[in-house]
């Protein structure tokens, strides 16, 4: 049913909800962009412990704990600056919680009147849990590379999820029924897209982003010398290999290599897949910001290595794949003809 036919109450529900949603996944970004400030600035560790500081709710009460720690080593990954750093996250991450919390119960609660499945909101709801423990074991493993990584991964999995809940309840002009049948190749971008933000946050995680100084050349080479087994030698700790060596130079040039090479992948796939789909009136939107959005990140990470990694350019370079994350999502949320579940039900045009 349209908003008009139901009762001023059931409006203002649905209309509740629909901007818990909209909130929620602006919060979402907004705390990828924030994650990404923590990882750039060292601070994952400014609170050694979880949930607290120092087991307090603030570094207030943490201060001689931190004090101490910062006068041992005073550029070292406890600080007074990199503990609140360290603490708004979380306490921006609980609020998300909380949010999603309040997303699943109204959908579960109102899903005759929202007329969508619950279910997607509840898998959201288990991702921000699975998210969080993620969290916690990024403290407690000490940057552990992979689980930092798959951190990074399981933010812009829960960016996904929001944007999916989000894209069901945003108005857009029908699409071309033919252009249905681009669902699988806009799925397989997305899962490209996925693999790159992999690499990019393991090139990040193993501070490999310096390792090739020149474009687009590596270190004056097209194929530099590289040690890809040790580069991707997964379970270790931070800056040494299993058995406890420092990593090598070539290890990390490798990383930085691959990462570089693919995103050339990206550009191909999702420039051809959004030239092809940019005539749909329904689906120029989404395609008129991914293909902006690779053109930004190209820039974003070229002036990465040539004024060497400041961090304004290092987030907006992680902002650049999240915003990418989410036109994609939206455009396969698109091809697949989901409108809101009113306007579907009442068979009624829309409008962008």
């Amino acid at each position: 049913m349209s908003d008009s036919a139901l009762s001023p109450v059931d409006q203002k529900r649905r209309q509740r909800y629909r901007r818990l949603v909209f909130l929620t996944w602006f919060l979402t970004l907004d705390l990828i962009m924030f994650g990404a400030f923590v990882r750039l600035t060292d601070s994952g560790l400014g609170c050694p412990d979880w949930p607290g500081c120092y087991s307090k709710i603030t570094p207030i009460g943490a201060m001689a704990d931190i004090r101490a720690a910062e006068q041992v080593l005073p550029d070292g990954p406890v600080t007074v600056a990199k503990a609140w750093i360290e603490m708004i996250h979380r306490y921006v991450a609980v609020a998300l919680g909380l949010m999603i919390i309040g997303i699943m119960v109204m959908a579960w609660r109102w899903r005759d009147l929202i007329g969508r499945t619950p279910w997607l909101a509840t898998m959201t709801f288990f991702a921000v849990c699975l998210q969080g423990a993620f969290g916690a074991w990024t403290v407690t493993l000490k940057l552990m590379p992979i689980i930092v990584t798959i951190h990074l991964l399981g933010g812009m999995g829960l960016l996904a999820l929001m944007t999916w809940l989000a894209a069901r309840e945003r108005y857009h002009i029908p699409i071309n029924p033919d252009n249905h049948r681009y669902k699988p190749w806009v799925a397989f971008g997305l899962i490209l897209l996925f693999m790159q933000i992999g690499l990019g946050g393991w090139v990040s995680t193993n501070y490999a982003a310096l390792a090739c100084m020149d474009f687009p050349t590596c270190n004056g080479q097209w194929i530099p010398p590289m040690n890809f087994e040790e580069g991707f030698s997964l379970v270790r700790g931070l800056g040494v290999l299993p058995n406890g060596e420092a990593i090598s130079q070539l290890a990390l040039v490798a990383i930085h290599w691959v990462h570089r090479n693919f995103a050339w992948v990206i550009f191909a796939y999702m420039g051809f897949l959004v030239w092809r789909l940019r005539g749909d009136p329904g689906l120029r939107g989404p395609c008129h910001l991914i293909a902006l959005l690779l053109v930004a990140q190209l820039f974003t990470g070229l002036t990465t290595i040539f004024f060497e990694w400041p961090l304004l350019i290092a987030v907006l370079h992680n902002g650049g794949a999240a915003g990418l994350t989410l036109a994609t999502v939206t455009l396969l949320v698109r091809v697949t003809g989901m409108q809101p579940a009113q306007v579907r039900r009442a068979n009624v045009p829309q409008f962008a």
